[in-house]
């Protein structure tokens, strides 16, 4: 398993318009995929700006590759995104997944 992961600025102002923006936009796009394991999105408050951290999970490149195109180290941006992020950060990171949490390890 792959995690496909971005990091992005908004003002804390515009922190909620944002994640129900991610919603319709990127959300829905990346679980439309095949090979899309999940979606997770973090978000945390520091010096009156929100850090959302997006964290996808992947069956493969090949999946992540059909959600983000051929060079897939790219973030890949939605039109409005200029409206919100304070700054469009080039490229993601992505890691081999080596440990998750199953049900039977939440039942303890």
């Amino acid at each position: 398993m792959i995690a496909r992961t971005w990091h992005g600025i908004v003002p804390e102002n515009k922190s909620g318009e944002y994640y129900n923006y991610l919603l319709k936009t990127g959300v829905v796009d990346l679980e439309s995929i095949k090979g899309n394991l999940g979606v997770f999105i973090l978000k945390r408050i520091e010096n009156g700006n929100s850090h959302f951290q997006m964290i996808s999970l992947w069956d493969s490149y090949a999946s992540i590759k059909k959600f983000a195109g051929e060079d897939y180290n790219l973030a890949r941006y939605y039109p409005e995104d200029k409206n919100y992020l304070i700054r469009l950060e080039k490229f993601v990171t992505h890691y081999e997944v080596l440990y998750r949490p199953t049900e039977q390890n939440n039942l303890e």
